[in-house]
């Protein structure tokens, strides 16, 4: 089972402790921060943009995560002493067949749809494809991308989610506090002040949706393939002036940006249509259990131990 992987590294609670704790509140301050400030983060982004262009602040934001998930990756393998494969995976290695499947059906599903808006409305876009800029940035996204999803599913999916599994030795606890969390980060993104705090039922809908698909499939492949999708082909793709990253896309969206029920579109059918072809695909079974089952460590605790 996929949270008792945690088992293959040293054992000792204390040590799931200072990367979250230490991540969280970096987090909590930079946004205490923006808020005694009285920061505008959307007019900050728009400042920084006329600075130093878009790919200046799209690197500029991404470069943080190769550290954090240098550091993750490094803390890992010393001081818990467990694989990354182990992280990743309860199968015997990655399967990166997964990863691709669901890239390549969430990339599919990006591109169609935005497409048919693009011919129902064009009025609502500006056509911005620039050769150059858009090959630039594709070289820096398709490198980038990687590390910022694999740093937030290594986090939350992957080292929370197994760390406070064992802790509790629950399944739901992880699930969703591991939610919470990853849709609690995103509070500071401009997106929020822009559509209301009605967005972050999608974000913390998002993580949910991200850790039944890790918990039912015994593993990350299917949620790395996801969030890459999502991210690396939205930035490609279309971006708009009121959303955290704001590239040289293809199309950029200069619509009303709309809130309510349009925003719970993905909680309420896309992600549970997504989660339904993939219990097919994949013959998940028994959801109950693994959702909301105990965690027996003890067994595993006494033959390592023996050992």
């Amino acid at each position: 089972m996929y949270i008792k992987q945690g088992l293959e590294g040293k054992l000792g609670m204390w040590k799931y402790i200072p990367l979250p704790l230490g991540f969280i509140g970096f987090m909590v301050a930079n946004y205490v921060l923006a808020q005694m400030m009285n920061i505008d983060s959307k007019e900050a982004i728009d400042q920084q943009i006329q600075m130093i262009g878009k790919k200046g602040v799209f690197l500029l934001s991404m470069a943080p995560f190769v550290v954090f998930l240098g550091g993750l990756f490094f803390w890992v393998k010393v001081v818990h002493q467990q694989s990354i494969r182990s992280l990743t995976t309860s199968r015997k290695k990655i399967d990166w067949k997964r990863v691709f499947f669901v890239f390549s059906l969430m990339a599919g599903f990006i591109i169609l749809s935005t497409g048919l808006d693009y011919y129902l409305s064009p009025e609502d876009y500006i056509f911005n494809f620039e050769p150059v800029s858009f090959f630039i940035l594709l070289a820096m996204a398709v490198v980038l991308i990687p590390i910022q999803i694999g740093f937030e599913e290594y986090m939350f999916r992957g080292y929370m989610m197994q760390g406070l599994g064992l802790a509790t030795k629950t399944r739901w606890i992880p699930l969703v506090v591991t939610s919470v969390i990853f849709g609690v980060m995103h509070a500071a993104n401009p997106e929020v002040d822009t559509l209301g705090p009605i967005i972050m039922v999608y974000y913390i809908g998002t993580g949910l949706f991200l850790g039944i698909m890790t918990l039912m499939d015994e593993g990350m492949e299917l949620a790395l393939g996801f969030h890459a999708a999502n991210n690396l082909i939205t930035v490609l793709l279309v971006t708009a002036n009121w959303t955290a990253l704001q590239t040289d896309s293809i199309l950029i969206d200069t619509s009303d940006p709309g809130a309510g029920f349009q925003v719970l579109i993905p909680v309420l059918i896309i992600f549970p249509l997504f989660l339904f072809i993939l219990s097919k695909k994949y013959k998940w079974t028994n959801w109950k259990e693994k959702l909301f089952g105990r965690v027996d460590t003890q067994t595993d605790i006494e033959e390592i131990t023996k050992e």
